[in-house]
C-alpha cells in the first residue's frame, strides 16, 4: 500500500487513539478527585471526632471529681435543687475559651498532617434549643463562624455530637452538645492534594500529543519528500531523454556513408553531440551543486563586486533568447553605490537564474525590467517581468528544493526545480534577503537586498 493511501489511515488511527487517551485521563482524574475528596473528608472528620472525644473525656474527669457527701441518716431527694445542681454535669462551654478550642483543633490538624486546613468552629450546649443561626443558651464560636457557615458551596461542615460518658447521669445535657467545624475551601484542599498527580497527568498527556504531532509531521514530510522524489525523477528523465535522443540520432547520421565522406556534415553532427553532452554535464553539475549546498560544503570566494557590471553581463547573455521570443529588457541601474561583498560566480548564477525564470515563464511581448537603488546600508535589486505570474500557493513554496510551478499538462519548461532554491541559499549565504511578489497573469517581481561594502 502506497504512502498516499496509508497516510489518512494512520492519521485517523492516531487521532482516535489520542482522543481515547485524553478521555481516559479525564475520567481517571475525576475519579481520583472524588476518591481524594472522600478520603480527606474522612480524615478531617476523624481528627475533629478525636478533639470532641478529648473534650468529653476531660469533662468526665471533672464530673467524677464532684463527689456528693451526705450526712449519716440523710435522705437524697431528686427534687432538692441543691442536690440536683451538685449532681449536674456542667456544660463544656463553661470550661473552655474560644482560644482553647481553636488551639486544640489546630494542634490536632497539624499532628494528623492537615496543616493546610483552615477552619472556624462553634461549640454548642443545649443544642435542642438552637435556631437556624446556631444561637443557643451557651456557645463558643470563632469570630467568622457564622459567615463561613453560610458559604456552604465552598466550605465543608463537620458536626460532631458530644456523647455522655458511661457514668454520667441519664438526665445529663451532654447529649445535647455539638462541636461544629467549618473547613475553609474544601475543594481547594482536595485540588492541592491532587495537584502533583494532575500536573503529571497533564504533562504526560501533552507529551503524547507532542509525540503524535511529531509523528504526523514526519509522515507529512515523508509524503512530501516522496512527491518531490517522483517529480525530480520525472524531470530528470525528461531533461536527459531529449539530449540522449539527439545524440543517438547524430551518431546514426555519422554512420551514414554520405555523411562520413562529407566533412562539413560530419562536423555539424559532431558539434550537436558535443553541445548536447555539454548540456547534460551542466544538468549534472546543477544537481551536484545543490547537493553541496544542502550539506553546506560549498565554499564562497567573497570579494568586492560591482553589481551593475554583473547585471549588464547577465542580460547580454540573454539577448538572443529575448529576440527569439520578441521580448525586450529595460535596465534602470540607479543605485548610487553598487559595491557589495559576494562570490562572483555564484552571484552571476543567481542573477542568471532569475532572468532565466522570467524568460521561461513568459508570454507574448515579454518585458524584463531590472532596477536598482541604494539606501544608507543596503543595495536593493528588483527583477520584474510581465509573465504568467504565480498563485499564492506557488509563492509560498517557490524556494523549496525540487518544487516547480504547474504550467499545465505541457512540459514546456525545462529544469529540476533547483534554481530558486539555489538562489535563496546563495542570497542568504551572502547575508542578503529575497522576497517575491506575483499575481497570476500580471507577472512576478523578485526583490533582493544586500549589505553595501564600506
Amino acid at each position: 500500500m502506497g504512502l498516499k493511501k496509508i497516510f489518512p489511515v494512520i492519521v485517523v488511527l492516531i487521532t482516535l487513539s489520542l482522543i481515547g487517551i485524553i478521555y481516559i485521563q479525564i475520567n481517571w482524574i475525576l475519579t481520583m478527585v472524588e476518591n481524594k475528596s472522600e478520603e480527606l473528608h474522612q480524615h478531617i472528620a476523624s481528627t475533629v471526632a478525636k478533639v470532641a472525644q478529648g473534650l468529653v473525656d476531660e469533662r468526665g474527669n471533672v464530673s467524677s471529681s464532684r463527689i456528693l457527701r451526705l450526712k449519716p441518716g440523710a435522705v437524697w431527694r431528686p427534687t432538692d435543687p441543691l442536690i440536683s445542681e451538685l449532681l449536674r454535669v456542667p456544660p463544656i462551654t463553661q470550661s473552655y475559651s474560644p482560644d482553647d478550642i481553636n488551639n486544640r483543633l489546630r494542634k490536632a490538624f497539624d499532628k494528623d498532617g492537615l496543616k493546610r486546613v483552615g477552619f472556624d468552629f462553634s461549640l454548642i450546649s443545649n443544642a435542642g434549643s438552637t435556631d437556624q443561626n446556631f444561637r443557643t443558651q451557651d456557645e463558643l464560636q470563632s469570630p467568622n463562624f457564622l459567615r463561613e457557615w453560610d458559604d456552604s458551596n465552598r466550605n465543608k461542615n463537620f458536626i460532631i455530637p458530644l456523647t455522655a460518658p458511661e457514668n454520667a447521669d441519664a438526665n445529663s445535657v451532654l447529649s445535647d452538645e455539638l462541636l461544629i467545624v467549618v473547613v475553609h475551601d474544601f475543594n481547594a484542599l482536595v485540588q492541592g492534594e491532587m495537584r502533583p498527580m494532575i500536573i503529571s497527568a497533564v504533562f504526560f498527556t501533552l507529551m503524547i500529543i507532542a509525540a503524535f504531532s511529531v509523528t504526523v509531521n514526519a509522515l507529512l514530510r515523508q509524503k512530501k519528500l516522496s512527491e518531490i522524489k517522483n517529480d525530480f525523477i520525472n524531470n530528470m528523465t525528461h531533461e536527459f531523454k531529449t539530449p540522449l535522443a539527439t545524440i543517438s540520432l547524430a551518431v546514426d547520421a555519422l554512420r551514414n556513408e554520405k555523411v562520413i565522406q562529407d566533412r562539413e556534415k560530419s562536423g555539424y553532427f559532431t558539434g550537436i553531440i558535443k553541445e548536447e553532452n555539454r548540456r547534460m554535464n551542466k544538468q549534472v553539475e546543477t544537481i551536484l551543486q545543490a547537493s553541496l549546498l544542502d550539506r553546506q560544503d560549498q565554499q564562497l570566494n567573497l570579494r568586492s563586486l560591482h553589481v551593475h557590471q554583473i547585471i549588464q553581463e547577465a542580460m547580454e547573455n540573454f539577448q538572443l533568447q529575448l529576440e527569439g521570443k520578441g521580448g525586450s529588457a529595460e535596465l534602470q541601474l540607479n543605485a548610487k553605490s553598487d559595491l557589495i561583498e559576494a562570490d562572483e560566480v555564484h552571484f552571476m548564477n543567481l542573477i542568471t537564474n532569475l532572468i532565466d525564470n522570467a524568460v521561461k515563464y513568459s508570454k507574448d511581448n515579454l518585458l524584463i525590467k531590472i532596477t536598482t537603488h541604494s539606501t544608507a546600508k543596503s543595495l536593493v535589486i528588483r527583477i520584474e517581468d510581465n509573465g504568467i505570474g504565480m498563485s499564492k500557493e506557488t509563492q509560498r513554496r517557490i524556494f523549496e528544493k525540487f518544487y516547480r510551478a504547474h504550467t499545465g499538462n505541457l512540459h514546456n519548461v525545462k529544469g529540476f526545480g533547483l534554481g530558486l532554491s539555489y538562489v535563496k541559499t546563495i542570497v542568504e549565504a551572502q547575508r542578503g534577503k529575497i522576497k517575491v511578489d506575483s499575481a497570476i497573469g500580471k507577472g512576478t517581481t523578485f526583490t533582493l537586498e544586500f549589505p553595501l561594502k564600506s
